[in-house]
């Protein structure tokens, strides 16, 4: 039987409140973690990833266990030594906002000031800005792809300019968050509490690749929650930056983003966002050579073409490997400089 349009939209508005998930607002970080032990819980800070996959089907919580509230979840810690502890629940608006973040860790304010729109800023979290969902458009239709079950890439003989440069394979999803990309290059660690206690990862060992694990882009297991976010005191401060292209210009996610950062003991990190299902560190070996200076401009270039050598573009993303070796090109002449 063909229903009419009126009858489509009466049985798809019906479907979404009967999925509908219950709320709970803890209060605590012990009865919060309580709540989120149990089978279809998720934890809800600004939403503005959560509610979009809810409605598009990606994820189906039984109940959303609020963050608001939360003692020492949306805080920013500042120590002696100059290192800094972000609570998961700061808005990336603050951070963009915030002065002191600004003067030490500038690569992550430019990041959060560049996510979105304002009104996502200010609802967007830090902690939630890392562990969103990928924007693949197969992946938010349903599509039965490797993330939703499936043993197919729709993305790869697809339209896939969007897609993963490198480390794609079977699935070839980018990265959505530009915070990840800034605090990667920072050294930050993240501290997840769950109910087996605390555990600090660093960052680099934080987000794994599809042929790690297909069903998460991060190692957080059932139950655990992003406490907050540690940036070291060595790498406040030095020479830093975030650059990112846009297909918009403005509002939109990263076709390539790099975030480029000396740190005060001279040691470089280059990090890639846009072209992996992870944020993508540059390998340690060419980080060393930029690290060591009095570069030419031949040499700038073939450190940035040595950088993407691994590179396997897909039918319609080879633009993102000249885009990436310009922002690299910039940001090694940059870390270059005197």
């Amino acid at each position: 039987m063909n229903l009419s349009p009126e009858s489509q939209g009466s049985t798809d508005s019906a479907r979404r409140a009967a999925s509908r998930p219950d709320y709970s607002r803890a209060g605590d970080l012990s009865r919060t973690l309580k709540l989120l032990e149990t089978g279809g819980a998720f934890p809800l800070g600004g939403g503005t990833d959560l509610i979009p996959s809810i409605r598009e089907s990606v994820v189906h919580p039984d109940v959303l266990v609020d963050l608001h509230g939360v003692a020492g979840l949306a805080t920013v810690d500042w120590r002696a030594d100059g290192s800094v502890e972000i609570g998961a629940a700061v808005t990336l608006t603050t951070i963009a906002d915030d002065a002191r973040i600004l003067a030490s860790f500038p690569a992550l304010a430019q990041a959060c000031a560049i996510v979105g729109s304002p009104a996502l800023r200010n609802m967007g979290t830090l902690g939630g800005n890392l562990c969103q969902r990928p924007r693949c458009w197969y992946f938010r239709q349903r599509l039965p792809c490797h993330k939703h079950g499936g043993s197919f890439c729709f993305a790869y003989d697809g339209e896939n300019e969007h897609h993963a440069i490198l480390g794609g394979g079977p699935c070839y999803i980018v990265h959505p968050s530009d915070c990840a990309v800034a605090l990667m290059a920072l050294g930050a660690t993240v501290n997840v509490v769950g109910p087996s206690g605390d555990r600090r990862v660093p960052i680099d060992e934080f987000f794994v690749l599809p042929a790690q694990r297909i069903d998460s882009e991060n190692v957080l297991a059932a139950g655990e929650l992003v406490r907050s976010i540690e940036l070291p005191a060595a790498s406040s401060g030095g020479r830093q930056r975030f650059d990112k292209v846009m297909p918009r210009g403005a509002w939109d996610f990263a076709v390539v983003s790099l975030a480029s950062a000396r740190w005060t003991n001279g040691a470089v990190r280059l990090v890639l966002g846009g072209v992996a299902p992870i944020p993508w560190r540059i390998t340690s070996s060419i980080e060393e050579d930029v690290a060591s200076g009095s570069l030419g401009p031949d040499d700038i270039d073939t450190l940035a073409e040595r950088a993407m050598y691994d590179a396997a573009p897909l039918a319609k993303n080879g633009y993102k490997v000249d885009v990436a070796l310009a922002l690299l090109r910039r940001a090694i002449a940059d870390l270059n400089r005197a």
